[in-house]
């Protein structure tokens, strides 16, 4: 299958190439030039594992022996079989993202990039090593550095906004283990490692060096594919509950920063999968509730530090892709994200803004309603969630009562809560004295609901990577592994 920029000044790649360069040449997003006919029925039976193999295999069709790869990505790392199971809360289902070695959704994906990336590295012939970079707001991090640590001929790098993640983020990725992989936090926001990150690419391409880059932020095919299973996973596990019926559609809220999440959603509605509306759930740092509302893009706001810092963001990659699936149109993409990139803004043809609204609904949530939702969701209906979540059960509920759509709502849950304890604690009026690991043990005390082993283990371990650095001084840091 051939993959092709959203910018369209590179040459088109097969799926292989794509998931190796990450990113192409001229700074677009690898997309399939056509998306495969698909049985989206028949991608409804059989496991979780089943059905990641019938999209990886559709969507990546050059990198062989799917079944093998999927099984070896998940098989023994998540808490249940099904890897993503959806419960009912309320009027809701919640989709459980966080089930997996790192307590956040990026382990559905970034369990499996290594899979495909070191598979595909054998199909191209590269005998260079694969040097990672990335970029996290908090969760990408872990979950990549989990994934790739000590993975033949693969290095990784991951950079971190300093003092921009929670204590329990930063844990985990800075007493990592594994010899190839290394961790610095830049001084700035997760834009600026973002930024930084693609001047990486930029700076690299054409020059000779020793290990080839690539990327597993969602920017990377690799990292998007694997995470259209859990729609479909979810529908599933409506349909066993008896909640809908075959090709009734499903709404879907997914918190999101960076576009990816909520895309991968999108795709699976073009795959076949009956979705109805999604709904795209912010915090404060509400630029994609302002775009689609009214197709302008403006990043020129100050980035607000929040208690969801996993979408502390303004600059969301993944949109590119949309705008290229609704308008086929790679020189106005190009153009718009040119805008962005000199200007900090662009706005959308009436035409495809309209295609938006009719696929998308946004709103936005602080902190003080996260809070808000977080107390009254556990104490009305039991259950726990995370700042993440509580922002896309604030926007589902705002679809619902602003819309009157009686659709089947999911709303994804994107981290545990014990990743947040401060804010969750707060939320339930607990106490939050002490550290984050006395705040995880006396939220479990209340709660009834155990720590995760991942994040209990993080106590007392030590610190390997303590590295700050200047965002000017990345490509720097990179050049010197």
């Amino acid at each position: 299958m051939l993959y092709h920029s959203t910018r369209g000044q590179s040459p088109s790649v097969d799926s292989a190439e794509a998931v190796l360069q990450g990113l192409a040449p001229d700074g677009g997003l690898y997309m399939p030039e056509k998306l495969p006919e698909f049985d989206w029925k028949d991608c409804l039976t059989g496991s979780s594992m089943d059905m990641s193999t019938k999209i990886l295999s559709a969507l990546l069709s050059d990198i062989p022996d799917m079944p093998r790869l999927v099984k070896r990505a998940y098989t023994g790392k998540f808490e249940t079989e099904d890897l993503t199971p959806t419960v009912p809360v309320g009027d809701f289902g919640v989709l459980e993202l966080f089930r997996g070695p790192t307590s956040a959704f990026k382990d559905v994906a970034l369990s499996m990039l290594p899979q495909l990336l070191t598979a595909a590295k054998t199909v191209k012939g590269m005998d260079k090593d694969i040097l990672i970079l990335t970029a996290t707001s908090g969760d990408t991090g872990k979950a990549a550095l989990e994934g790739f640590h000590d993975v033949p001929g693969v290095r990784i790098c991951v950079f971190y906004p300093d003092g921009g993640v929670s204590q329990v983020q930063r844990a985990q990725m800075v007493t990592q283990e594994g010899g190839n992989v290394a961790v610095c936090a830049v001084r700035g926001n997760f834009d600026d490692a973002q930024t930084g990150v693609k001047n990486i690419f930029a700076a690299c391409q054409g020059k000779e060096l020793p290990f080839a880059l690539s990327s597993a932020n969602s920017i990377n095919i690799g990292r998007l594919a694997p995470q259209i299973m859990y729609y479909f996973r979810a529908y599933r596990d409506l349909l066993d509950a008896g909640k809908i019926q075959l090709g009734e559609e499903v709404n879907f809220s997914v918190p999101t920063g960076n576009f990816g999440d909520i895309l991968a959603g999108y795709l699976a509605k073009l795959l076949g999968l009956p979705v109805g509306k999604l709904i795209c759930a912010s915090n404060a740092n509400n630029v994609l509730t302002d775009f689609i509302r009214t197709g302008t893009y403006d990043r020129r706001r100050p980035l607000l530090k929040t208690a969801s810092p996993s979408m502390d963001i303004l600059v969301s990659s993944n949109l590119e892709r949309l705008l290229y699936l609704l308008s086929g149109d790679t020189a106005l993409v190009a153009k718009l994200m040119g805008q962005l990139n000199t200007e900090g803004s662009y706005t959308v043809p009436a035409e495809m803004l309209a295609k938006i609204q009719e696929q998308f609904w946004a709103a936005y949530c602080d902190d003080a309603r996260a809070a808000e939702v977080m107390g009254r969701v556990y104490k009305e209906l039991g259950y726990l969630c995370d700042p993440h979540t509580a922002s896309g059960w604030a926007a589902a509920e705002d679809y619902v009562n602003r819309s009157g759509d009686s659709r089947p709502m999911v709303v994804l849950s994107t981290a545990s809560p014990y990743k947040f304890p401060v804010a969750v604690l707060t939320a339930i009026g607990g106490d939050t004295s002490g550290s984050e690991f006395d705040q995880m043990a006396r939220l479990s005390e209340i709660t009834g609901v155990p720590v995760p082993k991942n994040l209990a283990s993080l106590q007392g371990k030590a610190e390997k990577h303590t590295g700050v650095i200047a965002k000017d001084k990345m490509l720097e840091y990179v050049l010197n592994l």
